[in-house]
């Protein structure tokens, strides 16, 4: 069994995969800036209160930490709009050299449909208003990726569609390809289910899936 750290734990993805793993038998140390968990029996997720764009705290998150799971979000707001978003940029800016530093080697990070070089596979109809509401975010998701593929880990970037929060549904689709790669919808606890499920694996492979279960 992994022990994971999931940057992002309190919300989103990052609480699912956090529960997740537990459920399965990981030891989750889950990083928030409140370091608040939901309290199980088996006692499988440890609170981790720290900043994500500290050094000194990512370096004491990263403390026997084998695999990272980095969940993390951005409130929907105008600013996100009308503003630069530069958080997943630099805190991936500030995770890679630690993880270098504290010899851990993979690492999970979710993104999402647009970002990177999956961003063409976005229609036409699509494109305006993703550009609109969600283009700022994606820009600065595409440097976080291309930081990442930059590094010498054993990475795998995840790019679920369109959020729910939804129940697990066991049937979710993994496109691998960039010839399959389209948008969707799918739900929060089935992109977790994704993300430990590949957790047992040897290696996490430099893959750059993306995750839907119905398509847009």
């Amino acid at each position: 069994m992994a022990k994971i750290l999931v940057i992002g734990a309190s919300r989103g993805i990052g609480k699912a995969v956090s529960e997740e793993a537990a459920a399965r038998g990981h030891e989750v140390r889950a990083m928030s800036r409140s370091g608040a968990v939901t309290r199980r029996r088996d006692d499988r997720i440890e609170g981790f209160s720290g900043n994500a764009l500290k050094a000194a705290d990512m370096e004491r998150a990263l403390e026997g930490i084998d695999t990272v799971v980095q969940a993390l979000g951005v409130e929907a707001s105008l600013k996100m709009i009308t503003e630069p978003v530069t958080l997943f940029s630099e805190a991936t800016r500030v995770l890679l050299p630690a993880m270098e530093k504290t010899g851990v080697g993979r690492l999970v990070a979710v993104t999402g449909f647009g970002a990177g070089d999956c961003a063409s596979s976005v229609n036409l109809l699509q494109r305006l208003p993703f550009r609109a509401l969600l283009g700022r975010a994606y820009d600065d998701k595409t440097i976080q990726e291309t930081l990442i593929e930059g590094s010498d880990l054993d990475w795998l970037i995840v790019r679920p569609g369109v959020l729910t929060n939804g129940p697990k549904s066991n049937c979710y689709r993994v496109l691998s390809e960039p010839a399959e790669w389209r948008n969707g919808i799918v739900s929060r606890a089935d992109v977790a289910d994704f993300i430990v499920s590949q957790l047992d694996n040897d290696r996490l492979g430099r893959k750059k899936p993306v995750i839907i279960r119905l398509p847009l």
